[in-house]
């Protein structure tokens, strides 16, 4: 009977890791639909941003109230799930706090993991307050109407819940270590600098009582975190594993520099060229299909992009300083990262159905979710881009649509049509010809 429990927590755990597991390999094979690009330059460069973004977060200090407290919350959930090794150990094999024995250092530890929980726990009800009580607008923006404010509460409600446990397991253990004599197999061990606090709660309790809720906490809390790590999946706090490679991965050219389409770039070289042969265009297989011009759907957007909106964290610090958006129009880079996310997670599940293949749906990401209003009302200013916390790029997603709109269907606004017809004309963009452009120094 001793082993049923050891064998129960065993399945637990192969459920919980194993849906986490192809849940990951979704988010990698919907990642690889995008067109591939070469990120693995000044490997360098990558490794600092990825430790001074990620690891030590500092762009999320540029706001330094919500900065804090994000990093408190963050180093609770990476240094208290340390605890979940000798969790897992202990439930596989049917031990109490295995790594006791190393004494001052397990005293430590779990004094600093307690502390860590009170922290957690005060840091998430402020983020509580500002979101529900204090609304702040980029918390109560029309981008997270429906699911996306509900996500932002429940993570927030399993931080609480997931210390709240914590502490309760720690107390009722402190309680029965404390029992004269000794009880069962609860060892002295640990320094329990809050849940000294709690542990009267449990006074005038049986032992078994006491016992029995020790081990309700204690699955209630593992049973907690494999809930949390899958629900991941379907939440924004996925930015939690992704930010590392969105960061090692970002783009490091200077932000005002765009990229250049090589098709197009091999055509000017070629026209630019005296000595190029115009017949020597490299031949064209019969049923090659044509590369598009800019992007209409995920599938056009390059792997990158894709894993920019997988991370977004839709904290809304991007659509709070666009200033786009701030004089009343309907561009928000929020909501150009979640539209993208959104179709991507459409055409994977499309792909899922049809056993691995894309079946067109006759639904873009331009139109269906993005409206050229929004990509037009874009001032290419690099605001979004500067905020991010985690080094992503709406401004990428913008520039390749509108490239789409302009070389592919034409589509460009009155007074863009008028500038380039200029340019093709008079050689700049006013409507004057070249013998009149210096008629002005005679007035």
């Amino acid at each position: 009977m001793s082993y049923l429990s050891n064998v129960l927590f065993a399945i637990v755990l192969i459920i919980g890791f194993g849906y986490f597991y192809l849940n990951v390999k979704k988010i990698i094979r919907n990642i690889n639909l995008g067109i591939d690009i070469n990120r693995k330059d000044n490997a360098k460069a990558r490794w600092r941003n990825m430790a001074m973004i990620a690891l030590g977060q500092s762009k999320m200090v540029k706001r330094p109230v919500a900065g804090i407290l994000h990093i408190i919350v963050y180093a609770g959930f990476i240094i208290i799930n340390i605890e979940l090794l000798e969790i897992i150990i202990d439930g596989l094999f049917g031990t109490h706090r295995i790594f006791a024995p190393i004494g001052v250092v397990y005293d430590i530890l779990i004094a600093s993991f307690e502390i860590l929980a009170v922290l957690v726990l005060f840091s998430v009800t402020v983020f509580l307050i500002r979101r529900n009580i204090i609304k702040l607008k980029r918390f109560i923006h029309s981008d997270l109407k429906g699911w996306p404010k509900g996500d932002a509460n429940y993570i927030l409600y399993f931080e609480v819940t997931l210390m709240t446990l914590f502490l309760l397991m720690n107390a009722s253990d402190l309680h029965l270590q404390n029992v004269p004599g000794g009880f069962s197999h609860f060892i002295k061990a640990g320094s329990f600098p809050i849940s000294q606090f709690i542990a009267p709660v449990f006074n005038g309790l049986s032992n078994e009582l006491v016992m029995l809720l020790n081990e309700a906490f204690w699955w209630l809390h593992i049973v907690g975190i494999l809930v949390f790590m899958n629900y991941l999946y379907f939440s924004k706090h996925l930015h939690i594993l992704l930010a590392f490679p969105n960061t090692y991965f970002a783009n490091l050219n200077p932000q005002g520099q765009f990229d250049n389409l090589a098709s197009v770039t091999a055509e000017v070289k070629l026209m630019m060229d005296p000595n190029a042969d115009p017949f020597a265009a490299a031949p064209v297989t019969e049923n090659e299909v044509p590369s598009k011009f800019g992007a209409s759907d995920v599938q056009d957007l390059n792997w990158v992009q894709l894993l920019n909106a997988y991370t977004c964290t839709e904290c809304g610090r991007c659509t709070s300083s666009c200033p786009a958006n701030q004089t009343g129009k309907k561009l928000s880079p929020r909501k150009i990262m979640m539209d993208t996310r959104d179709r991507l997670e459409e055409v994977g599940k499309n792909i899922d159905a049809n056993k691995g293949v894309f079946v067109p749906d006759n639904k873009t990401l331009l139109n269906d979710y993005i409206t050229p209003e929004e990509l037009w009302a874009c001032t290419s200013c690099n605001a979004c881009v500067e905020e991010c916390p985690v080094n992503i790029s709406p401004l990428s997603i913008i520039m390749d649509m509108r490239r789409y709109l302009v070389m592919e269907q034409s589509a460009a606004p009155m007074p863009i049509n008028a500038m380039m017809t200029n340019i093709e004309n008079n050689g700049a963009p006013w409507q004057y010809s070249q013998q009149d452009r210096l008629n002005w120094k005679n007035d």
